[in-house]
């Protein structure tokens, strides 16, 4: 944030421009103008756009912004890690906790909130929803470079009911129509009885940038680590492997998760 206020700083006085006189054409009081340049203030997304054109158009403000360290909504531990989602061009998602955030629905996102001590408050609750359901946009078939994504879910979560019946039938619903509408979602499911698991150390993410470099990400308890070693990283995606051929093939995941929505 010091670094992007820095940035506007210096913008604003090659423009020759006041900080009042900035604040003037933007449209923000000339106190908020300073606690963004000193870094402070975390700058929303209609000062940025509204800044761009003033300080010359040349795009450095709108590429800046989604590398800004503080994002409402989520861990503190997830940020770097959210920020390499946003570029990659595969995305492999191994969850035994809770259905990955990339695939909740809103009411499954409230309810997982809501299970978890400490209760967040109205306006913690709200920026987690809407975090969550903005990396969603991730999903889409129509960005410039769709990205590949991988998910391998355990059955006992798909099982257990969180948020109760009809959170679960909704759920169900946002899966099968996720899963047969967008060709680069993969969903595969580890059924109930597998002996031979390579999941047991728990979730894992993997990711791939343009750049063809891999990064890994473990999370637990109050915890993540942004992955970039490559021998760990190997380490990782063999493990990856070895669960997508443990897990059932897709179509056969996709027939159980019709049959779970079809109990209910």
């Amino acid at each position: 944030m010091r670094t992007f206020g820095a940035v506007v700083q210096a913008l604003r006085e090659h423009a020759g421009l006041t900080r009042e006189e900035f604040a003037d054409k933007v449209g923000y009081s000339k106190h908020t103008v300073a606690s963004i340049e000193q870094g402070r203030r975390m700058p929303d997304r209609d000062f940025v756009e509204r800044a761009e054109p003033v300080l010359g158009g040349t795009g450095a403000l709108r590429k800046a912004a989604p590398h800004l360290s503080r994002q409402a909504g989520l861990a503190s531990w997830f940020r770097q890690w959210a920020r390499v989602e946003t570029t990659a061009i595969s995305l492999y998602t191994y969850e035994c906790r809770v259905l990955p955030g990339l695939l909740q629905t809103e009411a499954y996102a409230r309810a997982v909130s809501l299970n978890v001590p400490p209760l967040p408050n109205a306006d913690e609750l709200e920026e987690r929803i809407a975090a969550r359901l903005t990396r969603q946009e991730l999903l889409s078939v129509t960005r410039k470079q769709p990205t590949a994504f991988s998910f391998i879910v355990e059955q006992a979560v798909l099982e257990r009911w969180t948020g109760g019946a009809a959170v679960t039938r909704e759920q169900y619903d946002g899966l099968l129509e996720l899963i047969e509408r967008n060709w680069n979602v993969e969903f595969q499911v580890v059924p109930l009885r597998q002996p031979s698991h390579a999941g047991l150390d728990g979730p894992l993410q993997l990711a791939e940038t343009p750049e063809h470099r891999w990064f890994a990400y473990s999370e637990g308890q109050k915890n993540g680590r942004l992955i970039t070693v490559p021998k760990e990283i190997s380490v990782l995606q063999q493990r990856y492997a070895k669960l997508r051929s443990q897990a059932l093939p897709p179509d056969d995941s996709l027939s159980l998760l019709k049959r779970l929505r079809g109990a209910l």
